[in-house]
């Protein structure tokens, strides 16, 4: 019986726009039965290896991940022996949590470990049956990964801030703002997603003061409502505006919150980069189309 042929990767309008939200280098893809300690079973997930980190997305043509696992600590990746036909079963060993892993056929499972592995070791893995092929990308992704490591490091050693503490999820260093950070109204922002559900349903924006920010989402129900929720800058941090206040690192988490507390439901809003909307790179510009694609004077 020939081994299933690998899955085609998700198509580029889709890839961009996980590369905006993430802000992290594409390694690896494909799918991956997934269980976590919070899991009663495992779940099925299209899996991105960016960086060092697995996004798990529900579907392949889904833009927005619904869960993440952090594997740069990883202890251990065991094998298991698994009575299914032609799986491959692992399990990542991490300080907080052990993940079990299952691939569809053992092929994609030697390419999953590999990768894995390369990517948290630095070093390419010499056991196992991978092609020669397989291998020279294992080299050129340890290449990648060197590389990205030392300009993370020497973007954050570039700041003067001593003793201070380690950013716990990901910023892109030339955009420090989420992709869906547009300098816009609440009214503007609300006409956005109106306008466009099909792009998103969460605008990060400025607040009605100039030090704190706003989020704008818009709840699919019987009837479409949007609602505002405030986000504080305090000291370092940003508190959202709940019932029970969430204080996280950076506006990158808290979009990140939103996503996960909705399990995706929440997506952030972003132009297309395959439209003629999308291009500029300064706010200012973005603000100028937006008002031009709103007819707002």
């Amino acid at each position: 019986m020939m081994a299933k042929k690998p899955p085609k990767p998700a198509p580029r309008r889709i890839f961009q726009e996980r590369s905006k939200i993430t802000a992290l280098p594409l390694y690896f893809e494909g799918f991956l039965l997934v269980k976590r300690s919070e899991y009663q079973d495992y779940k099925h997930y299209w899996t991105e290896l960016r960086g060092t980190t697995l996004f798990f997305y529900t579907d392949k043509k889904s833009t927005t991940y619904v869960d993440k696992l952090d594997i740069i600590d990883l202890t251990c990746l065991t094998d298991q022996n698994s009575t299914e036909k032609n799986c491959a079963k692992f399990t990542l060993v991490l300080p907080k949590e052990e993940v079990q892993l299952k691939t569809e056929n053992t092929e994609s499972g030697e390419e999953w470990r590999g990768f894995i592995l390369t990517i948290t070791e630095l070093s390419v893995p010499l056991h196992g049956s991978l092609l020669p092929g397989q291998v020279i990308r294992l080299h050129e992704v340890l290449e990648r990964e060197k590389k990205r490591r030392i300009e993370t490091e020497r973007t954050s050693s570039s700041f003067p801030e001593k003793g201070k503490e380690p950013i716990e999820d990901y910023v892109d260093v030339l955009n420090p703002m989420p992709a869906c950070f547009y300098t816009v109204s609440r009214k503007e922002a609300t006409e956005m997603l109106e306008t466009n559900p099909s792009l998103g349903n969460m605008i990060l924006r400025p607040g009605s003061d100039s030090r704190n920010y706003s989020i704008t989402i818009r709840q699919e129900t019987a009837l479409p409502r949007i609602k505002h929720y405030k986000v504080l800058s305090v000291g370092k941090n940003y508190t959202i505006e709940l019932e029970k206040p969430v204080t996280l690192p950076n506006l990158f988490s808290v979009i990140d919150y939103f996503v996960k507390e909705t399990r995706g439901n929440l997506r952030p809003f972003i132009y297309s980069t395959d439209e003629t909307l999308g291009q500029e790179s300064t706010t200012e510009g973005r603000r100028e189309r937006l008002k031009k694609n709103l007819h707002i004077a």
